[in-house]
């Protein structure tokens, strides 16, 4: 497991066993901090936390609100719904990067996190691509395909790749013509 030590990670699920047990599985690799509920995540919650893993379904304050809270605080984290709960078109508009359903092994999480880590290192277009192809792919392996939402889902999707593509595109042109400084012949 490679990881970076530097980055921290916050494990949210009322479940105390479950979130000590990610605590085990990330702690050799990351600075890991756990909650156990949704405003003792909030108070764990500061800039120096990379990635959240949050649980969606816990009795004082759902996922989904403790989610709400971090975006409207303005922290950056990349966030993860780690969840027992199939993913539906309400998943559509919640402002998560990735969404995994529970059990999870080791090897998912520490992928998981991982794959997070290094999206934080591209632009938002990018980001917001990835967060909404990891929507795309939670319902369609929940067989939730066949609604207004899920369409509109990847006509944004479509809309971003562009964007993206364009951007990409514009890159290589300039990039193309930067000298790169070295001997003259």
């Amino acid at each position: 497991m490679t990881g970076d030590p530097d980055a921290t990670v916050l494990a949210v699920d009322d479940e105390p066993d479950l979130a000590e047990l990610y605590r085990v599985y990330l702690d050799p690799s990351y600075d890991v901090r756990i909650a156990t509920g949704g405003e003792e995540a909030l108070d764990a919650m500061d800039d120096a936390v990379d990635v959240v893993l949050l649980d969606r379904r816990m009795p004082d304050m759902s996922g989904h609100e403790v989610l709400d809270a971090i975006r409207d605080e303005g922290y950056d984290a990349r966030v993860a719904m780690l969840t027992a709960v199939e993913p539906d078109v309400d998943i559509v508009e919640m402002p998560f990067d990735d969404y995994k359903t529970k059990p999870v092994t080791k090897e998912d999480l520490v992928t998981l996190v991982e794959v997070l880590l290094h999206r934080a290192a591209f632009d938002e277009r990018s980001q917001e691509f990835f967060a909404l192809a990891s929507k795309k792919a939670a319902l369609e392996a929940a067989g939730t395909t066949n609604s207004d939402e899920y369409e509109e889902l990847l006509d944004r999707m479509e809309s971003v790749r562009v964007e993206v593509d364009d951007t990409l595109d514009h890159l290589s042109a300039r990039d193309a013509f930067v000298e790169v400084p070295g001997e003259v012949p």
